[in-house]
């Protein structure tokens, strides 16, 4: 078996004991990247003499030598960031964004840059002026995004690893459409230097890996500290009452409640039915506060002169973003400070917050749109009301795989828990792993098996 089909800690742990030669690793994943991207479009750019001369300066640090991904919104110091888009609003240059210079000193290896959804502005992956993503488990499906090139890179391994973006729930997306798990750390914990929104209130960088060990080893690097293990033991799971679980694909919700059985079995736990005031009002609170992030870059006389290579959905959010009053703005900062005190408030009394990731598996990419109990809906305007809160409040948020729903497509578990607790997240999946006997997480579509 090659290496490259290893976890990301074991790809370490071989390349630090001399069981494994970096330089090989490197080239097998150039190797995979032109065998299966084709089919995944997960990698947008690659640099083989760049992530050559990584390896050469490489330190003996916790990644040393490991080949990893990165999304396309974040600088590189050969290459700036384009976010998927023809046109950029602010200008963008080479550079060492935070997030390059975490994977650097870890000893990391950057072997390709990711795709994403076109200015991070949807939950789909569907528009890049690169062409969408693919999903690995079905590849006229869409992957998720706005991070939907680490999503599809990891769940077609070819890299174990990948740092993603999360603003509305930009990594749990393809976290929950590619089986894989993906971790939004509390924001400002992890590293967002060089990012083209720098005083964002709600985007943090995060990984995208294959298991919650994975996502452990990768958090820690963004954010420069080690993530010790501990125990779930006695875990208080929360649960919501209403659309979080009852305005869902009914495979989707049977997964998650069989999930949570699991999890509350192997961690000794229990589940508290639990109130989060505010929650009719996070959707719209959570998407007028991360989209209106950038409006400094933006103007009508800028806007009326984006190309047409600029989508016509890009272009016409952008101009509604500069009609929305300023009263709407002020209202969601209020709606955010109510949640705030009312997570504070419920994390007084349980542990976690589960419910789905999303309310449905991975549409097709040419109609994006999915069949709820309440109606069909876009999968943009569906997906925001499971994931917004946690960049609204600023807590962290874990999207865990825990089995298939309509046509063998994956279904993700979120777990939210209180500021800080980014830990809790992850000893919590690696519980729920241990639970399901890791089936979900190495679970692998046909083309990664291949």
């Amino acid at each position: 078996m090659s290496i490259l089909n290893l976890p990301l800690r074991e790809q370490a742990a071989a390349i630090a004991s001399g069981d494994a030669d970096a330089g090989e690793l490197l080239d097998a994943a150039l190797a995979r990247i032109e065998e299966r991207n084709p089919e995944l479009n997960a990698i947008v750019a690659t640099f083989p003499d760049e992530s050559r001369q990584m390896l050469a300066a490489a330190p003996a640090g916790p990644l040393r030598g490991v080949p990893v991904a990165i999304k396309d919104e974040w600088p590189l110091p050969w290459r700036g960031e384009r976010l998927a888009a023809a046109v950029q609003l602010v200008p963008t240059h080479p550079g060492e964004s935070g997030p390059y210079r975490a994977l650097r000193d870890a000893g990391a290896v950057i072997v390709g840059v990711a795709n994403m959804h076109e200015y991070g502005a949807g939950s789909t992956g569907t528009v890049s002026v690169y062409g969408p993503a693919r999903n690995p488990w079905d590849t006229e499906r869409c992957p998720g995004g706005s991070s939907s090139g680490p999503g599809a890179a990891v769940a077609g391994r070819l890299v174990a690893g990948a740092i993603g973006a999360d603003g509305v729930g930009s990594i749990r997306y393809p976290a929950a459409y590619c089986g894989i798990t993906g971790l939004k750390p509390t924001f400002g914990r992890s590293t967002m230097e060089g990012h083209h929104i720098p005083d964002t209130t709600t985007i943090v960088s995060g990984p995208l890996c294959a298991d919650a060990g994975d996502c452990r080893l990768l958090a820690g690097v963004m954010f420069g500290q080690t993530l010790e293990a501990g125990s779930a033991s006695g875990l208080r799971i929360g649960l919501l009452a209403g659309a979080p679980w009852e305005d869902c694909q009914p495979e989707v919700k049977a997964a998650c409640e069989a999930a949570v059985g699991e999890l509350r079995a192997e961690t000794g736990g229990e589940t508290r039915e639990v109130e989060v005031d505010g929650l009719d009002h996070v959707l719209i609170s959570s998407i007028l506060i991360g989209q209106g992030e950038d409006l400094t870059a933006l103007s009508p006389a800028r806007l009326n002169t984006l190309p047409d290579d600029v989508s016509l959905v890009a272009r016409a959010l952008m101009k509604y973003r500069l009609l929305v009053p300023a009263a709407a703005m002020a209202r969601a900062g209020r709606v955010r400070e109510l949640v705030r005190r009312s997570l504070a408030e419920v994390f007084g009394r349980v542990d976690v917050i589960a419910w789905p990731t999303v309310p449905a598996v991975a549409p097709p990419l040419e109609n994006p749109t999915v069949t709820l109990p309440s109606g069909p809906r876009p999968a943009d305007y569906a997906n925001p009301r499971f994931t917004g809160i946690a960049n609204l409040a600023g807590n962290p948020a874990i999207s865990v795989p825990v089995g298939f729903g309509e046509g063998g497509m994956p279904v993700g578990l979120q777990l939210m828990a209180a500021w800080g607790r980014d830990e809790l997240l992850l000893d919590a999946a690696e519980a729920l792993e241990r639970a399901s006997g890791r089936r979900h997480v190495e679970a692998r579509p046909a083309l990664a098996a291949a």
